[in-house]
This record gives C-alpha cells, sequence and structure tokens, in this order.
C-alpha cells in the first residue's frame, strides 16, 4: 500500500533536475527525488544518532572505523557464493 503523497514544487539547478530525470527511468522524476530525499533523511537521523552516542562515549577513532570496515569486508566475502571462511 502506497503511502498519501502530495504535490510540491522545488527549484532546483537544471543540470541536477536534467540527470534525475534521465536517471528516474520508467519510475519518474519524483520517484526518483522522493528516493534521494529519504536517503538524506536517513542519513541526517544516523548523524544525530552518531552525534549522541559520541557525545555518551567519546569521538570514534580511525583506528575503530577501520575496524568496522575490515568486518564489514569479511562479512561481505563470506556471503559471496563460494566463498570459505579463513
Amino acid at each position: 500500500m502506497s503511502e498519501a503523497t502530495q504535490k510540491y514544487s522545488i527549484t532546483m539547478p537544471r543540470d541536477i533536475a536534467e540527470a534525475a530525470r534521465a536517471r528516474g527511468g520508467p519510475s519518474g522524476l519524483s520517484a526518483y527525488v522522493a528516493a534521494a530525499v529519504a536517503r538524506q533523511i536517513e542519513r541526517d537521523n544516523l548523524n544525530e544518532l552518531i552525534a549522541v552516542a559520541e557525545a555518551d562515549h567519546g569521538p570514534i577513532t580511525e583506528e575503530e572505523i577501520q575496524a568496522k570496515r575490515d568486518q564489514l569486508q569479511r562479512a561481505r566475502q563470506e556471503q559471496r557464493p563460494g566463498a570459505h571462511a579463513a
């Protein structure tokens, strides 16, 4: 079931609008823009969550970030067909 929609008027640079229209495909410009805005809201929410966590626990170090990237990379490799745990 789709959520209710409403028509809005927005202003954006022509080159961005045309690129979005071209990438929107059959779903159209509105669906493409709605998905982009939804992703931005998710990022904003995540940034707010990170700020709260860092306020409570201190900033995340580069080493901690790299450790999580390494963990994610290992998990992706393990999910590939034919992958074996090392």
